[in-house]
């Protein structure tokens, strides 16, 4: 048992201001111990294989099943968003975390490898290795389906694992690491810091084998500062600035229910969320007439509402400047505006004829709001989206021209005719370009994130030109020099 400190934080609920939590703070001694623990967690969790490790995550989704109401609760409680909202989450987060268990050893176990007729004597082994122990430091606007993104895949992989929440989502991380502890009760493989952006700092300077951050853009800087001083490699999730392309020949009630959802649920607190819409002139207008239809009944509150507080007070600031600089340089708010903040609160906004320099289109918004641009063609369209520094997702929908759209754009990840659905699909890789980071999460990219290539070569027997030694003739040389030619000359 590690010494603790008597520093402790609280967590207010955003809907209401009440105090949902207090708990503790881990100064950086004690992340330090924690990591070690995990060092030694590691070699015995890594040591029991792909079977039984799977055996393990299948069970811990099981414990997470059995107790997803609580933990629903609990999202609610810390970060605002509806309960319907949360039990979405939270089976999102199941999914993933079946594929990694079920997939691991396809994806990371021993493969053979063609040598190729120089080493045609070698035999050829690649395999992917944990690191040992991989830190994860996670956001609290999706506090289980991000985190698991690369806690579940780390653990598949064969590492342990020391979890930094949001400090606006401790309970969650706990909740999760309590569960764990059920189905691997022997070695501390999964455990949770809570605690600043302090104790981030101290995580990302312990020396784990990696750091997989979800976050900010400008944090995530920050913490590749801290893990620079260590060498250690960083999987950097950032912000994002997604846009969905509406074609001339597309479903516009399917566009615009898309849109809506896109940029309004979890009240736009999503990396993912769509927050320009770009739409070809010709069905413009009758796009934003059934945009604001299915938007104008949508409300930000409490109880039954579909749309929950912002999360971060800070965010509010952010929000309202963008709504009033597009308003102060021409645009019209169709829905919502400059009176949509309430408290912490936020009325869903749409707004057109926004300047394309404004900061609601260049800045990450992370609020319900939506600026919408007419453009008179797709080629317009294509500038628009990837004039921005972020790539990380986007939606285009057209029934005959999507994925020559698709192909065009600067992201991570493009989905045709529904809104994200690329991150939701198991097998696929999720993550962005520019400054919505780099590395994946998910499918087997996920996985290999987690590990280093092992490569292994053993000799079966000698070759009658010995090639790598001193002792080598130049009849060799002449010999080497012919087969180069036959190899490889031709191709000119």
């Amino acid at each position: 048992m590690h010494t603790r400190t008597e520093s402790t934080f609280d967590v207010i609920s955003p809907a209401t201001g009440a105090v949902v939590g207090s708990y503790p703070v881990f100064a950086a001694a004690e992340v330090e111990a924690s990591v070690a623990d995990a060092r030694r967690a590691a070699d015995w969790w890594a040591g029991l294989g792909f079977t039984e490790r799977a055996r393990r995550l299948d069970a811990w989704r099981g414990e997470i099943v059995s107790g997803r109401a609580e933990l629903a609760r609990i999202i609610h409680q810390e970060m605002g968003k509806p309960l319907s909202d949360a039990r979405l989450e939270i089976a999102m987060a199941l999914e993933h975390l079946a594929w990694a268990a079920d997939n691991a050893r396809q994806v990371l176990g021993p493969r053979s490898v063609r040598p190729g007729l120089l080493a045609v004597n070698q035999e050829c082994t690649l395999e992917y290795r944990p690191f040992g122990v991989v830190g994860v430091i996670g956001p609290w606007n999706y506090p289980v389906f991000t985190p698991l993104g690369s806690v579940s895949f780390a653990l598949a992989a064969g590492n342990a694992v020391v979890f930094k929440p949001s400090e606006f989502t401790p309970g969650v991380g706990l909740w999760l690491a309590q569960r764990f502890a059920e189905v691997v009760p022997e070695q501390p493989v999964f455990q949770v810091i809570t605690g600043p952006g302090e104790t981030g700092a101290a995580l990302c300077r312990s020396g784990v084998g990696k750091i997989g951050f979800t976050g900010s853009t400008a944090t995530g800087k920050r913490v590749m500062a801290a893990c620079a001083e260590t060498l250690t490699p960083v999987l950097m999730e950032l912000g994002g600035k997604d846009a969905l392309i509406v074609d001339a020949d597309a479903d516009l009630d399917a566009a615009a229910d898309a849109a809506v959802w896109g940029g309004m649920s979890n009240a736009g607190q999503t990396c993912l969320g769509v927050e320009r819409v770009y739409v070809h002139t010709d069905v413009y207008d009758e796009f934003l007439t059934k945009l604001v239809a299915h938007a104008r009944n949508l409300r930000a509150g409490t109880g039954a509402a579909k749309i929950g507080p912002i999360t971060m007070p800070k965010q509010i600031a952010i929000i309202r400047h963008h709504i009033e600089d597009a308003l102060a340089r021409g645009a019209r708010a169709l829905l919502g505006g400059a009176d949509a903040i309430d408290g912490q609160f936020v009325q869903p906004t749409i707004l057109v004829d926004v300047p394309e320099e404004a900061a609601a289109v260049t800045e990450e918004t992370f609020g319900p709001t939506l600026t919408v641009a007419r453009v008179r063609d797709m080629d317009e369209a294509i500038e628009r989206v990837n004039a921005g520094s972020y790539g990380l997702g986007s939606t285009v929908f057209s029934r005959h021209n999507g994925r020559q759209i698709a192909d065009r754009i600067r992201a991570g990840g493009t989905s045709i005719n529904a809104y994200v659905a690329h991150a939701t699909i198991t097998s696929l890789p999720l993550g962005g370009v520019g400054d919505s980071g780099f590395g994946r999460v998910h499918g087997a990219d996920g996985l290999k994130e987690f590990t280093y290539a092992k490569a292994t070569t053993r000799q079966r027997f000698s070759l009658p030109l010995a090639l790598t030694t001193f002792t080598r003739s130049k009849t060799t040389d002449a010999l080497v020099d012919r087969l180069v030619t036959q190899l490889h000359g031709r191709n000119r």
